[in-house]
């Protein structure tokens, strides 16, 4: 066969993702926290970006009036609102009017082209062991500890109260507690292993031999540690959690301590079976599981949840005086930046040639395009946002049982964007509406067809129902998976008894028999 060599023309149409746009498109994704560390970035490098002054409006008037006469995104008014409609009726879905001239958003002060090329589719640690500073208490004021509890009465309560977090509880313990620095070195290092509940995880081995020390030092090290406060800390299962607390009530008698062992029976409700091993009375064990419920399984977690950060919303959706929701885009959580132009103007005749003219104009086409991909970002917020209450606003009027389904296809054929588009804006965006917050991707939810054939369910209201169901059942007669089949199905919603138990186990609600055993423990 003869090799031969042939020169063709042929004509290919391909995407070209520049680093300007990859930028835009992670900024969709990101949430008002990251999107303001990387501005706070931008500000440090590019001299032409300057912080907007709070009271300014950020989009000016006639991008405002832009965003408004988009029929798909804003205010809906709803003069006529219709009754409250039937779970089963497919009616209630009405398409709400449309105001334009109550949209609010925020974030740049330039247009942005229809066209935008946004809408793409494509797919201090400390060394514990090092540091032995940790002598005494006035070791810990003297690196800007302070005192760290005020007045401080022993009790993890002020400690919470104070805003510490555990390991700081536990570190100032140590500086009082333990004098030999051999021993608070090994303690602080097993202070590296706690977890947010206040268990251990690890290893006497791995620390031993992380600081050459005998296993058994680390073990009594552990065992010292578990003296402190809170009661339960250092426990390496619940087991020794409850034991722990328990010996610090002096409650630890040979029946509790069987009781403890056997903790995987208490837990399935099998008093019986728990009452024969331990070979006690039915008062007594009742008496027992009735202490072992005052107990706390999670001694770190009030730390824990000092650390918890306030969720702050993206969108506010606000009831309209003449009826109807208005959705408006969180300015305060938004940073604000502009291009100084003035300051470009003034330089600009001085950088004609060479490095200087270069650096200039990149920065100008940098600081631009970032307050518009700001601006585009918070427009494409509002859309779909607006898309999601139009979609379902009988959630918003009636409640839970009124949530529909909802594909994310649906809303990206409204606002004329990408799919792809609407995960990455509905990804870490949260709407504060008049019943809660909720992420945007709460309201895309599968369908569950109804019995009739004709209408659908959204998976979470099913998930409602059956909460409901089970709420209400009676303690000694619970409701199986069967049961509640078939009276989902007398309501009109047709589901099968597997997706009925998958829906009964993420809500982690117990099973029918676990939930008589729990009754007839509790009688």
């Amino acid at each position: 066969m003869a090799l031969n060599q042939r020169l063709d023309l042929r004509g290919q149409q391909t995407q070209t993702i520049t680093p300007q746009l990859q930028q835009a498109i992670e900024m969709l994704q990101m949430t008002n926290l990251e999107l303001a560390a990387l501005v706070e970035k931008e500000l440090e490098q590019n001299p032409l970006l300057e912080r907007a002054d709070g009271g300014e409006e950020i989009l000016p008037a006639d991008n405002l009036q832009a965003l408004a006469e988009d029929p798909r995104a804003g205010a809906f008014a709803d003069d006529d609102a219709p009754p409250i409609p039937s779970p089963q009726d497919d009616e209630h879905h009405a398409e709400p009017a449309t105001t334009p001239d109550s949209v609010e958003a925020a974030a740049g002060n330039t247009d942005i082209d229809a066209d935008s090329p946004l809408d793409t589719n494509f797919e201090n640690h400390w060394d514990a062991a090092a540091d032995s500073g940790l002598g005494n208490l006035a070791d810990w004021q003297s690196r800007g500890g302070g005192d760290p509890y005020g007045e401080w009465d022993g009790n993890g309560d002020n400690a919470a109260a104070a805003n510490l977090s555990l390991r700081d509880h536990v570190l100032a313990q140590i500086a009082i507690d333990i004098q030999d620095p051999a021993d608070r070195i090994i303690a602080s290092f097993l202070v590296e292993g706690l977890d947010d509940a206040g268990y251990w995880r690890g290893d006497p081995h791995d620390v031993a031999s992380a600081l050459e020390c005998a296993p058994e030092r680390v073990t009594l090290a552990l065992l010292r540690l578990q003296q402190l406060d809170p009661p339960g800390v250092f426990a390496r299962n619940l087991a020794e959690c409850l034991q722990l607390q328990l010996r610090e009530k002096n409650r630890l008698d040979p029946w509790m301590q069987k009781l403890l062992q056997n903790l995987d029976l208490l837990g399935a409700h099998k008093i019986p079976e728990l009452q024969k091993l331990i070979g006690c009375g039915n008062d007594e064990l009742r008496e027992m599981i009735a202490e072992i419920r005052t107990l706390n399984p999670k001694p770190g977690e009030p730390f824990a949840s000092n650390r918890a950060e306030t969720l702050l919303p993206d969108i506010f959706l606000r009831v309209q005086k003449g009826g109807g929701w208005q959705v408006e885009l969180n300015q305060d959580t938004l940073p604000r930046v502009l291009v100084n132009n003035r300051y470009f103007a003034q330089i600009k005749n001085q950088a004609q040639q060479g490095e200087a003219k270069k650096y200039l104009s990149e920065k100008f086409q940098a600081a631009n395009f970032l307050v518009k991909a700001m601006h585009q970002r918070a427009q494409t917020i509002v859309k779909v946002a607006s898309a999601i209450v139009q979609q379902q606003e009988a959630f918003f009027n009636y409640g839970v049982e009124y949530l529909r389904p909802l594909v994310r296809r649906e809303i990206a054929a409204e606002i004329g964007m990408h799919e792809s588009t609407i995960s990455r804006v509905a990804m870490g965006k949260y709407m504060a509406t008049p019943r809660g917050i909720f992420e945007l991707r709460y309201f895309f939810t599968a369908g569950i067809a109804s019995a009739d054939g004709r209408m659908t369910h959204s998976s979470e209201s099913v998930r409602h129902r059956i909460k409901a169901l089970i709420d209400k059942e009676p303690p000694h007669q619970p409701l199986s998976d069967d049961k509640l089949v078939t009276v989902l199905r007398a309501e009109g919603i047709d589901v099968a008894r597997r997706t009925v138990a998958k829906y009964r186990e993420q809500l982690q609600i117990p099973s029918s028999s676990d939930r008589r055993r729990l009754a007839q423990s509790k009688a």
